[in-house]
């Protein structure tokens, strides 16, 4: 590949491909996360991160250089990062980040106080690949910046590949995030669906791991202009506005149509035999009744 006035062209095809797989498009690829293990970790970081994914090792630092990480992201390109790290100052420390345009864009950090691992809760697990519910409970997660941001992050992480359809049977994991008292609570269940002797079925949750309970320690947030700009969609993925509908509070969808005013009396309607029978009576009943009486005179 040759680089003129900073536009690389192409000089094979597989470049090209290559090129092209990279630029941007209207419709996003998934977003695929890069799992690193820093330099100094603990056993806990260790497990942890094999619960989550499967892990790399470098040594660097995000929040104080992000070059690296950077560097990473466009070699693989990534959009999201999780790196794990311990050190005597912050013991069990996991960072949870995105990038936009290869650029760090958040870093939220959490320290892990509490950790239970998946080989540790005996319970039958859900397929790999399962798509996820995720809930959130507790205020912070809509009235605090930081809690809104992670919200988001964590959204994107956990949310898994866009489907069309996915059926009843297929929703039984459930991943629950709980912040409160200034702690994080993340929690795995499998959802049991169990008779309940009409056709809707009840539902059970069994925690199957792996849990944590997360303090919050260093954020590094973009500006809300920077924000905004990695949000924006094209104008061709926006929506269309369609004049005269309108929706009720149940979502259901109605629409106004604009007629001509109609002459009624050109409106032709179908014959039907008994209807016209009838009708020739009436005229005839009428007709009579409408006709001069002449009186007899007798002589």
């Amino acid at each position: 590949m040759t680089q003129l006035d900073g536009v690389i062209k192409p000089k094979t095809k597989r470049s090209k491909r290559f090129l092209e797989s990279r630029a941007p498009k209207l419709t996003e690829d998934v977003k695929t996360a890069m799992i690193m293990k820093g330099g100094n970790t603990s056993q806990t970081i260790t497990q942890a991160l094999k619960d989550l994914v499967s892990e790399l090792k470098n040594i660097t630092r995000p929040f104080e250089d992000s070059t690296s990480l950077e560097f990473f992201s466009k070699k693989t390109d990534c959009s999201l990062f999780l790196f794990g790290s311990h050190n005597k100052k912050r013991p069990n420390n996991l960072i949870f980040g995105r990038l936009f345009d290869f650029h760090v864009l958040d870093m939220i950090e959490l320290g892990i106080e509490k950790f239970v691992s998946l080989s540790e809760i005996k319970a039958s697990k859900c397929p790999e690949g399962t798509k996820p519910m995720l809930v959130f409970a507790g205020e912070p997660f809509d009235t605090v910046n930081e809690h809104k941001r992670l919200k988001s992050l964590l959204l994107e992480f956990f949310r898994g590949p866009s489907v069309s359809a996915v059926r009843l049977a297929g929703l039984e994991h459930v991943l629950h995030f709980t912040a409160l008292d200034g702690k994080i609570f993340m929690r795995s269940y499998r959802c049991l669906l169990k008779k309940s002797g009409c056709r809707t079925p009840r539902i059970e949750l069994e925690e199957i791991g792996p849990s944590f309970d997360f303090i919050l320690r260093r954020t590094h947030l973009a500006s809300d202009d920077l924000y905004r700009l990695a949000h924006k969609q094209p104008k061709a993925l926006k929506p269309k506005k369609m004049k005269n509908t309108s929706h009720d509070a149940f979502g259901t969808k109605f629409g106004r149509v604009h007629m001509q005013k109609q002459d009624l009396s050109k409106l032709h309607t179908r014959k039907m035999k008994g209807l016209t029978k009838r009708k020739r009576k009436v005229l005839t009943e009428e007709q009579d009744a409408q006709a001069p009486k002449v009186a007899k005179i007798e002589n």
